[in-house]
């Protein structure tokens, strides 16, 4: 590190946002790219620590304080050949990870972590104006034929590695285009589709086929499909939503999460929607917490919503705890979110029992009190507290509370010895291959719903599988 008093010197700068009443009126991104100079003077703030949890706690394992000390030294070419070494897609985890690396930052122990998200979007947004970004196409063709079936994160990062490598990779995709969840599953405001386009753009120029509006396993039948490749690959995600079996569940209102998201990104597509789920002027509840519930929020507002309640059944994070009894795991403290900024209300430790229902449309919640406490073995487990029920006027249901599972039905179905005892493909990390000769699986179709970069990382370690299956032997990275 040239600073290595930086973090001393230097307090956390977020990249910026555009204010709350600006934003919710539009569909685009609303975070800025870090400029230059700030990114600069934010690298500073890595420590140089001795052992990076950082670079450890992330899932592609991004080499974080090599490229902080370039940014920081103003080589940002050489940063950006540092980030794409471990990340096919950084101009996506620089908008939608979780950041589980500032989590492990050692400055948060006692201040603010590195705004290594920010500065690796800020890399990422320079390589593509700066033209490092360019297909890189094989040396030499293998003459073997690769299919993947998905084309979210997992299936692309594999695609890209396989391709590099000379193999003729085909990507298959059940939706009329290609992007999987980074397409359908993430809104606008979070992932403008036009930064997905020019990724897809350089995986065509570098040799990958995209066969869109294809379901495999119901317009292309699997075996014929294996017989005539060389390898398979499933990537195609966890799309089974989590039951909620109470009553009501069955009135009109009420919809699966990722049928909200899909329909408004196809409506922002400029695409003729027939049965339109709309939150104008409605109250809404989106039931579940997580990265998912919270883009529903933000579409829900967006469209106009009158009032829009989270519900989680877990208790309000408190506002301050010891961090080191968490680190260099995340910090379970109460922050505001960005929607909460446009006007989000929270309804904390109350379970969903019934939903109430005007005619056959839903028109409110009945939610019990929850109690969580500790067993003995560590665990902790919900009661309901007798009597303790409140109800909520609403028009619009948001089921947000995650993924079981990918798809059984189709193409699961031709390969039923082929899951776990979770519902997801089984296949061993150590060489991702199912129980089918020549077929593998990796992204949340093996390892269950997770983050974006998990997929990359997952469709990164699947490519160097096949890749040392299919010619004995693999220089693809494992991570």
């Amino acid at each position: 590190m040239e600073d290595l008093t930086g973090f001393m010197r230097y307090p956390r700068h977020e990249a910026g946002k555009q204010l709350a009443r600006a934003r919710v009126r539009h569909w685009h991104e609303y975070e800025k790219i870090m400029p230059v100079t700030q990114a600069t003077i934010q690298s500073r703030r890595c420590m140089d620590c001795g052992t990076p949890h950082c670079h450890s706690y992330c899932p592609v394992h991004n080499l974080i304080p090599d490229w902080n000390s370039l940014v920081s030294e103003d080589d940002w070419h050489a940063a950006w050949q540092q980030l794409e070494s471990t990340n096919n897609f950084p101009e996506f985890t620089g908008r939608i990870c979780g950041a589980p690396c500032e989590d492990a930052c050692t400055l948060s122990i006692r201040s603010r972590a590195v705004t290594i998200r920010s500065i690796e979007l800020a890399i990422a947004e320079q390589a593509w104006q700066s033209g490092w970004i360019r297909p890189q196409t094989a040396c030499k063709k293998l003459f073997k034929r690769v299919t993947i079936i998905g084309s979210g994160p997992a299936g692309l990062a594999c695609a890209q590695q396989l391709v590099r490598s000379g193999y003729h990779v085909t990507v298959y995709e059940k939706a009329d285009r290609i992007g999987g969840l980074l397409r359908y599953g993430i809104p606008d405001f979070r992932l403008e589709k036009s930064v997905l386009d020019r990724r897809l753009a350089q995986l065509h120029a570098e040799g990958v086929r995209f066969r869109s509006g294809i379901h495999v396993g119901y317009d292309l039948e699997f075996e014929a499909l294996h017989r005539n490749s060389h390898a398979v690959v499933l990537a195609c995600g966890a799309e089974q939503p989590r039951p909620m079996d109470v009553p009501g569940r069955s009135l009109n209102g009420i919809h699966v999460a990722m049928e909200y998201l899909a329909q408004q990104n196809r409506r922002v597509a400029g695409d003729f929607i027939s049965h339109d789920i709309d939150a104008g002027g409605k109250q809404v509840a989106v039931i579940g917490g997580g990265d998912t519930g919270s883009d529903c929020v933000g579409t829900a507002i967006r469209q106009g919503a009158r009032q829009v309640t989270q519900i989680q059944y877990h208790d309000r994070p408190p506002d301050h705890v010891d961090n080191l009894h968490y680190w260099p795991g995340p910090v379970p403290e109460w922050h505001a979110t960005d929607h909460d900024d446009e006007g989000c209300q929270h309804v904390w430790a109350y379970d969903t029992v019934a939903f109430t229902g005007h005619g056959d449309h839903v028109d409110g919640l009945a939610l019990q009190e929850l109690r969580w406490i500790k067993g003995a073995n560590g665990c902790w487990k919900q009661y309901h507290l007798p009597g303790q029920v409140r109800h909520l006027p609403v028009q619009l249901v948001l089921l947000a509370m995650g993924y079981a599972h990918p798809v059984h039905a189709g193409l699961l179905q031709r390969l039923p010895d082929c899951l776990d005892g979770c519902g997801n493909i089984d296949a061993p990390e150590d060489s991702y291959m199912t129980g089918v000769n020549g077929v593998f699986a990796c992204g949340d179709a093996r390892r269950g719903q997770s983050l974006v970069v998990w997929a990359i990382r997952e469709g990164r370690q699947c490519a160097a599988a096949v890749d040392c299956w299919l010619s004995g032997s693999s220089l693809l990275p494992v991570v």
